[in-house]
Order: structure tokens, then sequence, then C-alpha cells
């Protein structure tokens, strides 16, 4: 138990930027996955509250498990399948603890409705620690969503403790109405809320446009197409954001966590490319990704998070992301503005790379839509 104690207490010190020591490269450590749970239906997420050791898993299909004590248990956490489209790029998307958890057992989901729409809901835990009352909904967020893709679906509290919510650009393909550069709708934007003022939520008096004509004040960044996955490193203030592409280049933008109103260029560019390809543009005023690779190399990104579990320190503050046709998984360290040390990691690739995770001691895991999770560990 002492044991367990030290490493908590290093791992939440080391979150909130008391001392992570980063090295430069990771050539000296060998990684392979452990198999978590298997038979799952379609896992798009995991992860858990801060210090907490048991394992919350989100399948699309409108269930949230527990794997605890390594075991999965047969009672879901939450079922919603009943008001759940799934099915495509449609379903129940991710999970957020509230970083009060603990205290007042809230958590919010977002999930695609039966109309197609996208919805983030607030939900209490029941009197069983891992049972949620799904009579506790509480409608937070509602946005029409135009065609069946792109609902971006990721939820995450942020080190600011407010709630960010990625969404696309409305789907079909090549934003046919525009949202990307629309400031006056909630699609192709991150979005920034207060769950904790307000009814159903407050718009926080620091988000870039509040009180601007025209242009909805949730709006936190803007010019995404569809993020598949965003992520926030607390040790250096950094926000990741992999944003799928069109038809030629995958990205992965970074920026400091507390600018706000960057505009992420789609659909003025894909990647650092003009689109359509071949067409002119500026890119005044956008900000470049950190890192693209082309459809040679793969063909929609899945974006995960920067390592700062206390188990494999060699890796610590290296961003991992895979890619979801290839099934690759590679990471690199942001440093000095650039990716650095991007390595491409001997493991077996994964079939239909759905989602990586992170638990609530900081280690990694990935996921295949075919029903698979593993934990990213040391080989060796």
């Amino acid at each position: 138990m002492a044991r367990r104690m030290v490493t908590l207490v290093s791992w939440i010190a080391c979150l909130w930027s008391l001392g992570c020591g980063e090295p430069a490269a990771p050539a000296a450590v060998k990684l392979r996955l452990e198999p978590v749970a298997t038979g799952l239906s379609s896992p798009l997420y995991v992860t858990a509250p801060l210090g907490d050791a048991r394992i919350f898993i989100v399948e699309q299909i409108g269930r949230i498990r527990i794997v605890k004590n390594g075991q999965l248990l047969a009672t879901p956490f939450l079922d919603i399948r009943s008001k759940v489209a799934s099915g495509g790029e449609r379903g129940l998307l991710s999970v957020a603890f509230h970083p009060s958890y603990a205290a007042n057992g809230f958590f919010f989901v977002n999930y695609t409705d039966l109309n197609g729409d996208t919805r983030v809901e607030r939900y209490h835990v029941s009197s069983n620690a891992d049972v949620g009352d799904p009579a506790s909904a509480k409608p937070i967020l509602s946005v029409a969503q135009p065609f069946s893709n792109h609902n971006g679906g990721h939820v995450l509290f942020g080190p600011d403790g407010y709630l960010y919510i990625g969404m696309g650009d409305g789907g079909s393909g090549g934003d046919p109405q525009g949202n990307g550069q629309n400031r006056n709708t909630l699609l192709g934007d991150l979005l920034r809320i207060d769950v904790n003022n307000g009814d159903p939520y407050a718009i926080p008096a620091t988000n870039p446009f509040v009180g601007q004509p025209g242009i909805r004040g949730e709006i936190w960044a803007w010019g995404l197409r569809n993020p598949w996955r965003f992520a926030f490193d607390r040790s250096a203030v950094l926000l990741y954001i992999a944003d799928v592409g069109q038809n030629q280049w995958e990205e992965v933008n970074v920026a400091s966590a507390t600018a706000g109103g960057l505009n992420y260029g789609w659909n003025v560019m894909e990647g650092t490319h003009c689109y359509p390809s071949g067409t002119g543009c500026t890119s005044a005023g956008l900000v470049q990704p950190a890192l693209e690779y082309s459809h040679t190399d793969g063909c929609s990104i899945t974006g995960g998070f920067v390592y700062r579990g206390s188990r494999i320190p060699e890796i610590a503050g290296h961003y991992f992301y895979g890619d979801y046709c290839s099934g690759w998984i590679r990471s690199f360290r942001y440093v000095n503005g650039k990716a650095q040390d991007q390595t491409q990691w001997d493991i077996p690739v994964v079939s239909t790379l759905s989602s990586f995770g992170e638990d609530g001691l900081g280690e990694l895991y990935v996921m295949s839509q075919g029903g698979e999770v593993y934990r990213i560990v040391r080989d060796g």
C-alpha cells in the first residue's frame, strides 16, 4: 500500500508541474501492448477519475464498462443504449469525470442521439460506486448535426476546471456548409464551458469571443474538421488536437493551453497545404500543425495523450498517436515549438485503432474497435 501511495503522490506532483524529468529520446526502452479487456462492443475511449485504480471503457453502442482488479464487471457503469444512435461515426463517444468526482459524483457523456444530433449530458453515480444512475441525466448541450459523420465527440476537463468539447465540421466532405470558418456555429470548433455555474452551463468570461456580435461565446478554438481526440499536458501547459484530414493530410496541432481564439485552418487548409489541393490560399492568421503525415502513410489520425505515468519514465513527455487504418503507434516530444524525437514504436499494428486513453494514474491505453483494450507497458 505504501508503495502505491508513493507512486500516486509522485504522479500527481508531476501532473501539476512540480517536477517531471523528460529524457531526450526513448531509444533505450521497448514497449508492448498488455491485454486489459476483450470481447467489448466497439470500445472508443478509456478514462478514470484522478487517482482511481478502476478503468472505465466507453462502448460505442451506449455503454460504459468497468475493469476492476483486472476483471471486466458484468454490470455496466452506465447503459443508455435506448437513447443512442450507434454506427459509423455515431454513438456514445466519450465520458469525462468531474475534477471533484470523489465529492460530487458527476460525470459527463457525449453521444449521438436518435435524431443524429450531438448531446452532452451530466450523470451522477448511484449508491453503488460501480454503477451510475441513468435516471440522473441532466442535459447540458445539444448541437444539430447536418450529416452523419464528423461528430467530434470528445469531452475533457482542462487544467482550468472548465469542460472542453470537440466538435467536427458537421460532416459530408470538404465542409460544404463552411462551418470550419464560421464562428456563428458550434460546429468545427473546440468549445469551453463552465458546468459549475449557470444552468445548464455558463460561458467563461475569459473565453476569447465573449460579447462579440455574431460569434458564439462557447468557442475556444475554431477551424477544425473532425478533432478525434484532444489532450492537455498539464506539466507543459499545452493543448494537443489531432484533426482528421480530408483527402491527403492528417495533422496534430499543439498550442499553449491558455491561448484561446486560435484558428486551425480548416477548410482553408488541410495540414500545411491549401485546400482544395492546387488552389491558392494564405496561411496568415492560421495555426500550422506541429506534425502532419500523408495518406500514403495512413488514412485517419487517432489522437492520444502525453505520457505522464510513473511506470515508464523514459517516455515522459512523449505525445502518443496512431492511425485508424494503418494501426501503427508513434510518439514525439514537443520542444521549442517543434515535434522532436519522432518515434514509430516496434509494436504489432492495432486493427481499427479507434482511440487512446489515460487512466487515473497517467498510464496510457489503446483500443481496437474490434473489441480489445490494451495497456501500453514496458517490454522486458
